[in-house]
């Protein structure tokens, strides 16, 4: 099987599938990542856009991905590109990777870039032109998916479980191995944040430590 995780940022492909990702890798399963967004010199430091490119390199080695496609468009801009050229960018890739499951970002989440990559990559993924895809699931993001509105039809409610007891640590290396977007707990992304909701998500479904998705469509 060939997986595919859409990315908006680095780092979101570990804080959603790291462990998933570790787990399909060591069953011999093809992994790719995405990641969609490129920082900017104007909003971002030159030496922390490149951080953040060897970070992705670092963790593709730590998980077991086969390759990471870098799509470069611009970050906590990308309301800014026209709507036709991320659908095709996401289009062009499914295309070369020809993935049979996809996982993409939450379509609710926070952050605009997150809403807008989920929005692309459904049009990308329609059923007559992206044929290899049977399975897509949304993964979930800390600081992200839990602060979009309270109490609405549209909060994260998991359907699908992943059981990552012995991935967590893979999951939590890699992690660490973006030193750039890791910070102290309390906050939510660090270390600990990661994996107490990895063991929060284990123990809704009985396990010692779990990544829960949304799924969107399944074909069988």
């Amino acid at each position: 099987m060939i997986a595919l995780v859409i990315a908006p940022h680095p780092d979101d492909e570990v804080l959603g599938v790291g462990g998933t990702i570790a787990r399909l890798a060591s069953e011999g399963h093809e992994i790719h990542v995405a990641i969609v967004t490129k920082g900017e010199p104007e909003l971002f430091a030159e030496s922390l856009i490149e951080q953040g490119r060897d970070e992705a390199a670092r963790c593709r080695e730590l998980l077991g991905v086969k390759e990471t496609h870098f799509m470069d468009f611009p970050a906590a801009r990308l309301d800014a590109v026209q709507h036709h050229q991320l659908n095709l960018a996401i289009d062009r890739l499914v295309s070369t990777v020809c993935p049979q499951l996809v996982f993409l970002p939450f379509g609710h989440d926070m952050h605009k870039d997150h809403r807008l990559v989920f929005e692309s990559a459904l049009v990308a993924l329609r059923p007559m032109t992206a044929r290899s895809v049977v399975d897509i699931l949304c993964y979930e993001t800390l600081s992200e998916t839990n602060w979009n509105m309270p109490g609405g039809t549209d909060s994260f409610t998991p359907n699908v479980f992943v059981d990552i007891s012995e991935f967590l640590e893979s999951k939590l290396r890699a992690a660490r191995a973006y030193a750039s977007q890791m910070r102290a707990f309390p906050h939510e992304r660090s270390i600990e944040a990661i994996s107490y909701l990895a063991r929060l998500r284990g123990a809704n479904v009985g396990k010692n430590a779990a990544e829960a998705f949304v799924q969107v469509r399944r074909i069988i």
